[in-house]
């Protein structure tokens, strides 16, 4: 057949094609279930452009201090629309996730104030932030405590520990909803909104804040819908919908949200400056593509637990378990194996698909990475990519694709990789 010759010229060897349709041909009624998430996400969105009367004026740039933007603050309302908060940021200002995430901490944080992690640990990118890491400027140094509380064993939150964790130094809980490099199991809305209700009702005044990177659109509720006072993430990640070139999000109530904002720039501006620099039309025209674009990374992650739980390799979340996020952890537990995998990722990629990614020093992290991201947006995970620490177990984290289509293909070739290097056998 003509696809599979073109498949063949990609590099995918008749076996491993043959092993990936297989695979795929027993998620169809898996992936219908995703097609109607996706529907009312996208109406949700459009609900959103349609309520606050998004214009042709809003694509519009600003410069300097960006005063009056209304592509802007328009967008900023269909954010909190979409996400059901009173406010939020939306802005180029913030450079990528752990940059907001920093800027919702320091802007509601004060010294002999505490930090409570009540999901175990933080995101490696998070450590320095915090302090866990001696960092220069980190919440540490102005006097911020911090405290973390670890999962179960089986990945549940370990409630009666948190309990004893809340003191009157309490003032914020940072509820990580995706896995990080970790091989727990990453959390549903469902499971976040008990964690907040068990925590208001120790302390009503904790703000509740969630990392929800790479969780959007991947159900129908969104954090903001069960008490989060926070909701922070990126836009090269699911809400930028692949086109977003920059950029992050704080969405929240309105207190937390001006705090942000004034770390954001500082005191006395907020959120009055902060010029789009003509990324406005991106911004809007990536979210309302988000639904769809995380329902096709969201098929490829489950290709890829079916294909990697048929081959003997612990998946987490599972072959069939509900989705939380857009990430799909492998254990491949050789070095081999991990750089095998994502060199097959890369070869897959539309740009730098020539490149050899190889184990480094990444700023921010304590071990060596390897990333495989050939993106049209640098570091963009919305987009086809793979990255693990090169440390035990060696898992590998896969995410993204724009389109189904690409994502398979990328397994496909990651699988390839493992199988010409003698790794796995068909």
């Amino acid at each position: 057949m003509q696809i599979e010759k073109i498949y063949q010229q990609l590099g995918i060897s008749p076996e491993v094609y043959a092993f990936g349709k297989e695979t795929e041909a027993s998620l169809r009624e898996r992936f219908a279930r995703l097609d109607e998430i996706a529907e009312f996400n996208q109406m949700k969105v459009l609900l959103a452009m349609q309520k606050n009367q998004v214009s042709e004026d809003c694509f519009g740039s600003s410069s300097g201090y960006g005063y009056g933007d209304h592509g802007r603050d328009t967008l900023e309302k269909v954010y909190a629309d979409v996400f059901h908060t009173e406010a939020a940021l939306v802005r180029p200002l913030i450079a990528c996730g752990t940059h907001a995430l920093a800027i919702a901490l320091f802007g509601n944080l004060r010294p002999g104030e505490e930090l409570l992690a009540p999901a175990g640990k933080p995101y490696d990118t998070l450590e320095e932030v915090i302090g866990i890491r001696p960092s220069r400027g980190s919440l540490a140094e102005y006097g911020v405590s911090y405290r973390q509380v670890d999962l179960l064993a089986d990945g549940s939150f370990d409630y009666e520990n948190i309990r004893r964790a809340i003191t009157p130094k309490t003032k914020l809980a940072a509820i990580q909803r995706s896995k990080g490099y970790q091989t727990r199991p990453s959390f549903s809305v469902e499971q976040i909104g008990q964690l907040i209700a068990f925590i208001k009702d120790i302390k009503p005044d904790i703000i509740c804040m969630v990392d929800n990177c790479y969780g959007e659109f991947v159900e129908t509720i969104e954090p903001g819908d069960v008490g989060a006072d926070m909701v922070v993430g990126s836009l090269i990640k699911n809400p930028g919908g692949g086109l977003a070139p920059i950029g992050g999000y704080i969405a929240g109530t309105s207190d937390c949200v001006e705090n942000a904002s004034y770390r954001m720039t500082c005191p006395g501006l907020g959120a009055e400056v902060g010029a789009s620099l003509g990324v406005n039309r991106s911004f809007y025209q990536g979210l309302f593509l988000a639904p769809m674009v995380t329902k096709g990374a969201l098929k490829g992650a489950i290709f890829a637990a079916n294909v990697y739980e048929r081959l003997g390799f612990a998946v987490v979340p599972d072959g069939s378990e509900e989705r939380a996020d857009i990430i799909q952890a492998v254990t491949l537990g050789s070095r081999e194996a991990l750089v095998a995998f994502c060199k097959g990722i890369q070869a897959a990629a539309p740009v730098d698909s020539h490149v050899v990614p190889e184990p480094w020093d990444m700023p921010g992290y304590d071990s060596q990475v390897i990333m495989a991201a050939g993106a049209f947006v640098q570091g963009s995970s919305i987009e086809l990519s793979a990255d693990g620490p090169c440390r035990e177990p060696y898992a590998v984290y896969f995410q993204g694709g724009l389109t189904y289509e690409h994502a398979r293909f990328g397994i496909m070739k990651s699988l390839q990789g493992l199988v010409d290097e003698g790794i796995v056998k068909l």
